[in-house]
């Protein structure tokens, strides 16, 4: 399966999950659904690391990449998801979603300054189209 495949497959999760979650927050404040979906992640990972049993692999890990791998789960799935409960909670999904969506802009920047990936006119143009999404969902 390609690249793109995982993508839009991963886009179709991302796009139903937030129904779920506004639907969900309607009687729930944000931190105790935060917690309650981390249940629901905890029970993934049982059963994954069950099946898969990746503890050998993970045993060789470097300290950097736990640290960022780590990080970068404490950032998305904990900070992240937390604020993006906040917004959820009082506002639409048709317009908060997409807003909070527009994290590969940040990505793509950070992807060139950082990594120093190349900038072509086609991610420019993708990059563009984001911002003037979310300059039109803002209004």
């Amino acid at each position: 399966m390609t690249a793109f495949f995982w993508a839009l497959l991963t886009a179709g999760i991302w796009g139903v999950v937030p129904l779920m979650e506004k639907l969900g927050l309607a009687n729930v404040p944000p931190a105790v659904g935060l917690i309650v979906r981390s249940l629901g992640v905890m029970i993934g990972l049982v059963v994954f690391g069950w099946v898969w049993s990746p503890w050998g692999a993970i045993r060789t890990l470097h300290w950097s990449s736990i640290a960022l791998l780590a990080g970068g789960g404490f950032l998305a799935s904990f900070v992240g998801q937390l604020a993006f409960y906040h917004a959820l909670k009082s506002g639409a999904v048709s317009q908060l979603t997409p807003v909070a969506g527009a994290y590969p802009l940040v990505a793509a920047l950070l992807g060139w300054w950082i990594l120093r990936e190349p900038v072509t006119i086609t991610r420019a143009l993708g990059v563009a189209c984001v911002v003037v999404g979310v300059a039109l969902l803002r209004k």
